[in-house]
């Protein structure tokens, strides 16, 4: 049976499960990290006790998530050489040395300072300590600029040449680093990164709000969450409206499989609402549509004509029913959380926003989906981006290693059984960390007598059992 399988297709699920599971720790710990620095400032200019509570509440948490996201990162990195050696050797001249620069810089950065943010505390003055939380976030940052830069010139290759053995060589780095498509990923992707957290934060808080509505530390936290989402859930759409214009100036048929254009449209082309791609046929059946929308959101008229699939080859067509709704639940989240955006915000207008208990169950409802939101759109990115791996230059089914079926097949199978086991349980710990109510004189991962605001004295405090981070920094 495993004879008959597709050696690249296992490739291509084996990567796709390994970065989807490793996207979802990045995606929070680049927000969280932020978070936390926010904390620190706020506890060092106020003096309030509450905001040095919280930092120790979340820094726990973060540890975890950032462990477990480096551990994931690293497995996934070695596909290169057993999946994708022919990429690799490819593309290698180009995407090489920006990895080795996001070690360089980002993840040197972040293993340098963890430490001292995690365990320093009380060993280092406050300056210092601050500096390091500082350090950390903006290491999380460059990782993404990096990572990002990378990807996005497999979706927009730039500032290149092709030796005699067939090899992407670099010519210009800046068209390299600063491609057509990064700066409106960047931005994106690292919103995206700030509302999965704001998401997280904020159901966390409602949580413990509906268990106990005088919570100092619940109430501080949701209402920072809820005013970080007002202000960046309309960012986000915005960002992403620009990253679809620039999409559809360098990946048209991306854009046709999103919108599920078959057919040109030569007076105005319709927004598919919802509707059932069928790819064989060239067809979008039971299509709920508005007249000409397509056209006035990427045209920005009402008559404008828009390209279907119709004028590709259908070689060179990604997975159109994929795309199509994997693109459809990424802005169908987006849209709910422009809703508790608003939702907040009156319910703050209205000196509401701690009792409202509709809110909070909706604040709660909507913590997991900023995870899910991120994976939609990289599965829109990504397979929208098939049937290449470097768009337009080289395709998928030439870039896998000269593996057998088989061998994928095993490795994939324990990747998913070992993933589940590990990650799963590291999951299980940071919900039963989460679960527990922030309270004054919260311990940190150093196990340490709390720090007070103002030189205050504090009572002996009874550190609950957590785990520290092991490796991977």
């Amino acid at each position: 049976m495993l004879e008959s399988l597709d050696a690249t297709l296992l490739a291509r699920l084996q990567f796709a499960f390994t970065v989807s599971f490793h996207f979802i720790f990045p995606s929070f710990s680049i927000g969280l990290a932020s978070y936390l620095a926010v904390l620190e400032g706020l506890w060092l200019w106020t003096g309030r006790q509450v905001y040095i509570d919280l930092f120790r509440y979340w820094l726990k948490i973060f540890a975890l998530v950032f462990g477990m996201g480096v551990v994931s990162g690293i497995v996934m990195s070695y596909q290169f050489g057993t999946n994708w050696s022919v990429f690799s050797d490819r593309a290698g001249p180009v995407i090489g040395p920006l990895m080795a620069y996001e070690v360089l810089t980002a993840f040197f950065l972040e293993a340098g300072f963890l430490g001292v943010m995690l365990f320093g505390m009380n060993r280092v003055g406050r300056g210092l300590h601050f500096f390091a939380t500082l350090a950390v976030a903006v290491g999380t940052f460059i990782s993404a600029f990096w990572i990002l830069s990378a990807n996005s010139w497999m979706q927009t290759p730039a500032g290149f040449a092709t030796n005699a053995a067939g090899q992407f060589v670099p010519v210009d780095w800046l068209a390299i680093v600063f491609n057509p498509s990064f700066p409106y990923r960047l931005a994106h992707t690292v919103m995206a990164a700030y509302l999965t957290t704001a998401l997280v934060v904020g159901a966390v808080g409602a949580w413990h709000l509906l268990r106990e509505r005088t919570n100092e530390g619940a109430r501080t936290m949701f209402s920072m969450a809820m005013g970080m989402i007002t202000v960046v859930a309309p960012l986000q759409i915005l960002a992403g409206d620009q990253q679809g214009l620039n999409t559809l100036e360098h990946q048209p048929v991306k854009i046709m499989a999103m919108e599920g254009h078959f057919k040109s449209h030569l007076d105005g082309a319709p927004l598919v609402l919802f509707g059932w791609p069928d790819q064989a046929a060239g067809e979008m059946r039971y299509a709920i549509e508005i007249p000409k929308a397509s056209s006035l959101i990427l045209k920005h008229s009402l008559d404008a004509p828009l390209k279907g699939l119709d004028t590709v080859d259908r070689k060179d067509w990604p997975p159109v029913a994929i795309v199509f709704w994997s693109f459809r639940i990424m802005v169908g989240l987006g849209l709910l959380m422009l809703a508790l955006a608003g939702f907040s915000l009156l319910a703050r207008f209205k000196r509401r926003l701690f009792d409202w208990k509709l809110l909070h169950r909706y604040a709660l409802a909507m913590g997991p989906a900023g995870f899910v939101a991120v994976i939609a759109g990289w599965v829109t990115t990504e397979v929208g981006r098939q049937p290449f791996t470097v768009h337009g230059l080289l395709r998928t089914s030439d870039s896998v290693s000269p593996l057998q079926a088989p061998a994928v097949a095993a490795s994939l199978v324990a990747f998913i059984a070992v993933y589940f086991i590990v990650f799963g349980a590291g999951v299980y710990y940071i919900l039963r960390l989460m679960s527990h109510s922030p309270h004054r004189d919260e311990p940190g991962p150093e196990r340490d007598q709390p720090v007070r605001a103002a030189g205050i004295t504090p009572a002996p405090a009874i550190a609950e059992p957590v785990a520290t981070p092991k490796g991977g920094t």
